[in-house]
C-alpha cells in the first residue's frame, strides 16, 4: 500500500517550516494587540455564515492562509478592549507548552504515559494546597476545567459523607446539596448527572450583596429533612460566575462543621486570589474546607483548559473512583499518587501540568499575584468612573474583576431599559471594537464585564463608556424594540 501521504503527514521539514510561520504570525499578534494597535477585539460573523466560509475553505481554501484566516475569524483575548467571559489573555509562553504537550501526546492515565507531567502535576498541587493552608496530607489533581473538577468534588464529597457506597450500589436514598442560587450552572449540572435531580439541588437565596445569605442555611437544611432529603454537601462561590461575589466561605464552614457536611468550594475564578498579597483575605476560610477548584486559564494567565481540584484530606482524591482496570492500574501497598487514572475522571487527559510548571519556574508564584491584583484593582478604578457618570447605574461594588454595569435613562420604565441594554451590547458586538457579554440580576438587564487582559487601562474603559453612550443617544431617538 502506498504510503506517501502518511510520509508527508510527518516531515519534519514541513513542520518546522510552518511553525516558524506561525510563532511570527502570533508574535505579531501578540505585539499589536497588546499595544493597543489591533483595531478589533472581534470580526462577528452570523453562524450560518461562519459556517459557510469554512466548508468553502475546506474546499478551496489556502493551507498557506488556514493560521492568518483562523486568527481573522476568532475573539482576540489579548486585545485591551476584551472584557468578556472568563478567560485569561495566555502567557505567551502557554503557547509553548501547549505546543510540546500536543506533540509529545502522553495521556497520564498511568505514569510511564506521562512521568515528567505527572511529577509536575505533583508539585503543583502541593504548591497549592500550601497556598490554601491545607496540611500534608492534602493532595490534588489537574483535570479539564472547573465542570469536570466540580464533578469530581460533589462524587469525593458523596462517597465520603453518604453510608451507602452509591459508586457500587446505585441509589437507595433521596440526597442532596446546598448551594448560592448565583452559583456557577455547572453545581446544577453535577448534581443531575449524580442523580440527584431537581428536587436535591437546594438554592440558597442571595443577599443585597448577591453573597450567599447565611441566615437561611438552617430553614433549608431542615427543608430538605422535613422532605426525607440527605444533605451531604454545601458549596461556596468563591467568587459566583454572574457578579464576582465572593460567599462568606468563614461561615459557610461554621455551618458545614456543625451539621457534618461536606465543604467545598467552587474558586474556579477567584480562588487565584490565593496569590495576591492585598486580596487573598477574600478567601478566609478556604482553609477550613474539604476541597477547592481552582482554574489555570482564568486568573493565572493560562490557555484553556486547566484546573486544579485540591482536597484537604488526599485519601479523598484516591476513593473516588475506586475500580479495578488491571491492564493498567495495579495495587500497590504505598500512596499511588503517580497514576492518575485512577484520581480523575480521564482516564487520558493532556500534559496541562507544564503550563503551571513553567510559569512558576520563569516567573515564580509573583507573577499570579500581579496578575490578580492589577485586574482587582482595575475593576474598582472602573466602578469609581462609573459612578460619576450620571447615565450610569452600577449592579454593585465589585469584590473581584467582575463588574456589572448599564446604560441608565429615568425617562424609560424597566422594559425598555432591558432593551435598550440588550440592544446595546449586540451593536458592540457587530462593531467589534470592544467584546463584553450580559447578565440578568434579580431579573434586571445589565451589561458585564470581566477584566482579564492586564494590558487594559482605564483609558480602555473611558472608551468603551462612551461608545456606550453613543450608541445609547442614538437608540433613544429611534423605536426601542
Amino acid at each position: 500500500m502506498d504510503n506517501e501521504l502518511l510520509k508527508s503527514a510527518y516531515n519534519a521539514e514541513d513542520f518546522k517550516e510552518m511553525g516558524y510561520q506561525l510563532v511570527d504570525l502570533l508574535a505579531n499578534h501578540i505585539q499589536n494587540t497588546t499595544q493597543g494597535e489591533s483595531e478589533k477585539t472581534i470580526n462577528w460573523n452570523e453562524p450560518d455564515n461562519e459556517l459557510e466560509f469554512w466548508k468553502g475553505f475546506l474546499k478551496n481554501g489556502s493551507t498557506d492562509e488556514f493560521f492568518k484566516e483562523v486568527l481573522l475569524r476568532t475573539t482576540h483575548t489579548h486585545n485591551p478592549k476584551y472584557v468578556g467571559h472568563q478567560v485569561a489573555a495566555p502567557a505567551p509562553v502557554g503557547a509553548l507548552t501547549g505546543m510540546l504537550g500536543s506533540m509529545l501526546n502522553n495521556g497520564m492515565a498511568v505514569y510511564e504515559m506521562g512521568m515528567s507531567p505527572t511529577a509536575m502535576e505533583r508539585i503543583v498541587c502541593d504548591l497549592l494546597a500550601e497556598k490554601l493552608g491545607y496540611d500534608s496530607i492534602s493532595r490534588g489533581i489537574l483535570t479539564s476545567g472547573g465542570t469536570l473538577a466540580n464533578l469530581t468534588a460533589l462524587l469525593a464529597a458523596r462517597k465520603a459523607r453518604v453510608d451507602n457506597d452509591v459508586w457500587n450500589n446505585g441509589h437507595n436514598q433521596p440526597l442532596g446539596i446546598m448551594v448560592s442560587e448565583e452559583a456557577h450552572y455547572c453545581v446544577d449540572r453535577a448534581a443531575k448527572i449524580m442523580g440527584l435531580g431537581e428536587q436535591g439541588i437546594f438554592k440558597i437565596p442571595v443577599d443585597s450583596d448577591f453573597s450567599m445569605d447565611i441566615s437561611q442555611l438552617e430553614a433549608h437544611l431542615q427543608k430538605a429533612m422535613e422532605k426525607g432529603i440527605q444533605i451531604f454537601a454545601i458549596v461556596g462561590s468563591a467568587p459566583s460566575t454572574a457578579t464576582g461575589i465572593y460567599d462568606d466561605l468563614n461561615a459557610i464552614a461554621e455551618f458545614a462543621s456543625k451539621h457534618k457536611l461536606w465543604f467545598h468550594v467552587d474558586g474556579a475564578h477567584g480562588g487565584a486570589a490565593i496569590f495576591s498579597k492585598k486580596y487573598k483575605h477574600l478567601l478566609q476560610g478556604i482553609e477550613k474546607s474539604d476541597s477547592v477548584v481552582i482554574d489555570g486559564h482564568k486568573m493565572l494567565m493560562m490557555p484553556t483548559i486547566t484546573t486544579a481540584l485540591i482536597f484537604k484530606d488526599g485519601a479523598h482524591s484516591h476513593s473516588t473512583f475506586a475500580q479495578k482496570a488491571d491492564y493498567l492500574l495495579t495495587e500497590t501497598e504505598e500512596e499511588d499518587w503517580y497514576n492518575g487514572g485512577k484520581r480523575t475522571f480521564e482516564c487520558t487527559k493532556s500534559m496541562m501540568s507544564l503550563h503551571w510548571f513553567l510559569l512558576l519556574k520563569m516567573y515564580g508564584k509573583d507573577v499570579f499575584d500581579q496578575n490578580v491584583t492589577v485586574l482587582y484593582d482595575l475593576a474598582k478604578a472602573f466602578a469609581e468612573i462609573i459612578r460619576a457618570k450620571q447615565q450610569f447605574e452600577l449592579a454593585f461594588q465589585p469584590m473581584s474583576n467582575i463588574l456589572c454595569f448599564r446604560f441608565a435613562d429615568d425617562k424609560l420604565n424597566p422594559k425598555e431599559l432591558d432593551a435598550l441594554n440588550a440592544s446595546i451590547r449586540q451593536e458592540l458586538l457587530g462593531d467589534g471594537e470592544f467584546y463584553l457579554v450580559q447578565t440578568k440580576l434579580n431579573g434586571i438587564h445589565y451589561l458585564r464585564t470581566t477584566l482579564m487582559n492586564p494590558f487594559t487601562t482605564t483609558s480602555h474603559l473611558e472608551q468603551l463608556l462612551e461608545r456606550i453612550t453613543q450608541i445609547a443617544e442614538k437608540k433613544l431617538t429611534q423605536p426601542i424594540s
